[in-house]
């Protein structure tokens, strides 16, 4: 597998001159020309990218999955994801690229709150499609950093890293902007949730329900899933599943005399102790306690 290892070897696959600086950099996507290479047809970055596209025209594989870009979208792209690129069928269109190294986030709040920004790990055909007036404000930002770049000192890295975050954020208005306004959509992908659940507990359970099988049987990535079940219904998939379970468990502890042991094990769980901690911290009684409360 081909690696991306810089910002400057970026821009030389783009055919552009050489960064303003080696670990942050924003790229207009009408001044690039990808360089026929080896590289495209499967390589990782060891970068972050952020890329706000119009009118572009190829596919991109981005993990398990193609993206037809046909129209503005905006997408995230973590470093060390497996990528590839179809050149033959490929039109930059117009937009921009803004990437910055890991360790251009040292010593910084942000090493540590980027994770909390799931869109990073969304599929590719999950990507936000924005409005006239966010894309603006987004582009305003992407050129308060490019300016920036230009003049480099001691105050350089707070500044870009104030205004990466700022995007980010407002990113993630714009993207439960877009669970909102897919409301109808977003209902049937609810109801199919809600259905893959019920048949997972009425068949035979084979372990625990788990959020990537969940993600999976939704072909939606596992961030992506969590982000708009919280949008809809203020839980994340992992307390959906919880809420399932223990739900289940109420139901055979009143109705059946399975011992705790067994009902842990239909479940999905492979130590009763296990079982009896999350429902002990779910209802504030142990399973048993539970049980002689309908006695």
């Amino acid at each position: 597998m081909n690696a991306i290892n810089s910002i400057s070897e970026f821009h030389r696959l783009l055919s552009l001159p050489g960064p303003r600086h080696p670990l942050v950099s924003v790229i207009n996507l009408a001044e690039s020309v990808f360089l026929e290479d080896e590289v495209w047809k499967g390589f990782v970055n060891r970068f972050y990218c952020m890329a706000l596209k119009r009118e572009a025209k190829g596919k991109i594989r981005y993990g398990q999955q193609h993206y037809d870009y046909d129209k503005g979208v905006l997408s995230f792209t973590a470093p060390n994801q497996v990528q590839q690129l179809d050149l033959q069928n490929m039109e930059c269109g117009s937009g921009y690229l803004l990437i910055f190294h890991p360790d251009f986030l040292l010593h910084h709040a942000l090493t540590g709150n980027i994770h909390h920004y799931g869109f990073f790990d969304y599929a590719v055909n999950e990507a936000l499609h924005l409005s006239a007036q966010e894309e603006n404000d987004l582009i305003v930002i992407l050129h308060k950093i490019d300016q920036e770049c230009r003049h480099i000192d001691r105050h350089t890295q707070e500044i870009i890293l104030t205004q990466i975050e700022l995007l980010l954020n407002y990113s993630k208005r714009f993207y439960e902007r877009q669970f909102i306004t897919r409301k109808y959509n977003n209902s049937d992908l609810l109801v199919k949730f809600e259905k893959i659940v019920d048949e997972y507990f009425m068949g035979e359970v084979a372990g625990l329900l788990t959020v990537q099988y969940l993600a999976t049987q939704m072909n939606l990535s596992p961030n992506y899933l969590s982000d708009l079940l919280r949008v809809h219904t203020g839980r994340n998939t992992q307390q959906h599943i919880h809420e399932k379970l223990i739900a289940k468990a109420k139901e055979k502890l009143s109705t059946t005399s399975l011992s705790v042991s067994e009902i842990a094990y239909a479940l999905g769980f492979e130590h009763a102790q296990s079982f009896s901690t999350l429902f002990k911290k779910k209802t504030d009684l142990s399973p048993m306690e539970f049980r002689q409360s309908f006695n």
